[in-house]
């Protein structure tokens, strides 16, 4: 029995290797463009967070930090685990991530949001969309690094489209899960006012749901922070690629500086867009 089903093997991985290599050969003009464009993205996000002085961007992720939160305490925090990663030397590494991390959350949020949306108002396709998205999650992260490698080569490009593709179900869940969670009486308030679908949209569903949606914004800040080390196999610069270099080397002290590092700059972010507890 046994050999007879390994006789007739389902093609899955053949099936997917003839997917890939037919978008490889096809679609090189919308592969190009696109990887213009996000190395465009990357490149101003980095440029923004490089060329200033380094006190002068932490000021202004402060400044950012007292609109979000108006906590000092948390404003100092944020002070001074930037000056922890200067002090440390890393602070090359840390704008590389946090433009890996940045880029990853304009793509996602860009793209989840609607999804999100169009789900919550469309049982049947979100039916459709759980098998996908739990594919996405629970697909071993390494594997997304074969076809990104394939389509875009070595470098930010491919580390990014791996993060994106690992990030991507966590805000568009959490946008369904917001939208679809706005209570009736309040739908049907807005309805019996006159409001079009569209307003309702933007002046009932929105609104309620935006705890939801922050969440989902702060989920994929740190599901992509997750993710700097794996790109760092493909190329990706970043916080990473210290910790990779650590691993090679069995370097204890390198490996426990970057990956503190990491752990400070996840922290740090999670406590500036944590609105949803703050509010």
């Amino acid at each position: 029995m046994e050999d007879w089903l390994e006789d007739y093997k389902i093609p899955v991985g053949k099936g997917a290797k003839m997917v890939f290599d037919w978008l490889r050969d096809h679609g090189e003009t919308v592969l190009d463009g696109f990887t213009n464009v996000m190395e465009a993205m990357i490149d101003a996000i980095l440029w923004a967070l490089q060329s200033p002085p380094a006190l002068l961007v932490i000021l202004t992720f402060v400044a950012a930090t007292w609109f979000i939160q108006k906590s000092r305490g948390i404003c100092v925090f944020v002070f001074l685990g930037f000056l922890f990663i200067l002090n440390q030397g890393y602070w090359e590494e840390t704008t590389e991530s946090l433009t890996l991390v940045l880029s990853a959350c304009l793509v996602c949020m860009a793209i989840g949001v609607p999804i999100g949306i169009a789900a919550a108002h469309r049982p049947r396709l979100y039916t459709y969309m759980r098998p996908v998205l739990d594919l996405m999650q629970t697909l071993p992260t390494f594997v997304y690094l074969i076809p990104a490698i394939v389509f875009f080569g070595i470098g930010m490009v491919p580390g990014l489209i791996a993060t994106v593709i690992f990030v991507l179900p966590a805000p568009i869940r959490l946008t369904h899960l917001g939208v679809s969670s706005t209570p009736q009486t309040l739908l049907e308030a807005a309805r019996a006012f006159g409001a079009t679908p569209r307003q309702t949209l933007y002046k009932v569903e929105l609104p309620y749901a935006f705890p939801q949606i922050m969440a989902g914004l702060n989920q994929t800040i740190m599901l992509s922070l997750s993710m700097v080390v794996i790109a760092a196999l493909v190329g990706a610069n970043g916080l990473g690629v210290p910790v990779v270099r650590a691993l090679g080397t069995v370097n204890t002290a390198l490996g426990f500086e970057s990956g503190f590092v990491i752990v400070v700059v996840a922290i740090m972010l999670d406590r500036i867009l944590n609105v949803g507890a703050s509010k």
